[in-house]
């Protein structure tokens, strides 16, 4: 039976990671082959100019009038400089997609895991490990839709309708098919956190060819998003491991799941 929202309701409360995984780029070439650049840290002339910058800012602020409305806080205070419109609806469609992806990711495990673990009770403690990595993956996203005032998807009902159907669908339909899910759905996935890891270290190449200092909460989600694309890449060599491709029929299964995550990522992105 599908899962219901008390589901959501006790995912919102698993604690976030202490530690960070380490981030393997070598699982990259799976999806869309990307240098692993480094973003370089501000040199002490940059530090320095921000430091001057932020003292004359609070010098300023101080001398404000304080019956005058203090200006709003910038959406996406990442970088130094200001993000163009852009680079901000970039932002934000990506992460909109990032949180309904990882939702029906949670969704999907969820609906799969009790057919599977009857059927092959074996699969118990790798259906609880990638559940409990997807349920991670979308606490963080959560928490960044929330900080950055990201408008979530208005298709939240219908792809949790869908997530919940297809895993549980496919879970009854065998081992094999559910494997095949997987793998299709986490090879669609890879490869869209991958570009958004490319277009992210675009960015910051080019401001740091600018002289301009790139903040360490940009580079913390540059490494979150590398380490989120790895764990999923990880789900792939599990299915793959688990004899996804023994699914019948593979190529129309997976097909038809690739196709339909691709045309949920270009609708969440626009709605």
């Amino acid at each position: 039976m599908p899962p219901t929202m008390p589901l959501l309701r006790s995912i919102a409360r698993i604690p976030s990671r202490q530690t960070p995984l380490p981030v393997l780029d070598f699982l990259a070439p799976r999806t869309i082959a990307i240098p692993h650049r480094q973003i370089s840290p501000p040199s002490s002339s940059l530090s320095s100019r921000h430091h001057s910058t932020a003292s004359t800012t609070t010098n300023s602020t101080n001398n404000t009038n304080p019956n005058s409305t203090p200006s709003p806080a910038p959406k996406y205070p990442s970088m130094r400089s200001p993000l163009t419109p852009e680079q901000s609806s970039f932002l934000d469609s990506a992460l909109r997609v990032n949180q309904a992806g990882e939702l029906a990711a949670v969704l999907i495990y969820a609906s799969q895991t009790p057919p599977l673990i009857r059927a092959h009770p074996n699969l118990r403690p790798l259906m609880k490990h990638m559940y409990d990595q997807e349920a991670g993956h979308f606490q963080y996203f959560n928490a960044l839709i929330a900080k950055h005032r990201v408008r979530p998807t208005a298709m939240y009902p219908v792809w949790h309708a869908a997530a919940s159907v297809l895993g549980w669908g496919t879970a009854v339909m065998g081992r094999e098919a559910a494997m095949a899910c997987t793998e299709a759905v986490e090879t669609e996935i890879g490869s869209h956190y991958n570009e958004q890891v490319r277009v992210l270290l675009d960015w910051a190449e080019k401001m740091e060819g600018r002289g301009e200092e790139v903040s360490a909460e940009f580079k913390g989600m540059v490494g979150e998003l590398r380490r989120i694309r790895d764990e999923e890449l990880e789900h792939l060599d599990h299915a793959v491991e688990n004899d996804a491709k023994g699914a019948r029929p593979y190529e129309l299964l997976t097909n038809v799941i690739r196709g339909g995550c691709r045309t949920a990522i270009w609708i969440t992105e626009r709605v």
